[in-house]
């Protein structure tokens, strides 16, 4: 994980817990079950909708956007005002309207897939064969 995407946890330390997980090449940015921003080439974009737009476009703060079969396709994630580097406060705003922009795009909470480490860890946990006590046969007894 890069210095940039562990900073966050600071930088919306006043929005409350975040957590992030490795994705296509980048990085998702969850709090309370739902992804709030993107991480790309660490550079942060975070949730948009009709709703939070003009916040961004006072600003000029483009989408992100990727390429795809040699079109340019722009994804509900916006750029994030530098600002919010500087300020907690600010980043809990921002971080704040990025998760209202979440809630209402209808989609259920999910928590980020645990690190593959983890589950490793856990599978072979539960892996672990336990020790068979050893069987006592009776022998015949003459008559």
């Amino acid at each position: 994980m890069s210095d940039f995407v562990q900073s966050l946890h600071e930088v919306f330390e006043r929005l409350g817990r975040i957590q992030t997980r490795r994705m296509f090449g980048g990085h998702g940015v969850w709090h309370e079950g739902r992804m709030i921003a993107l991480v790309a080439k660490d550079t942060l974009y975070l949730k948009s909708d009709a709703g939070s737009a003009e916040h961004f476009d006072r600003l000029d703060l483009p989408p992100f956007t990727y390429v795809r079969q040699g079109k340019e396709m722009p994804m509900s994630y916006r750029l994030a005002p530098a600002d919010l580097f500087e300020d907690r406060e600010e980043a809990a705003r921002w971080g704040r309207l990025a998760y209202e922009a979440a809630l209402r795009s209808g989609q259920p909470p999910k928590q980020p897939k645990p690190k593959p480490k983890a589950a490793a860890k856990k599978a072979a946990a539960k892996k672990t064969p336990a020790k068979k006590a050893a069987v006592k046969t009776k022998k015949a007894s003459p008559r």
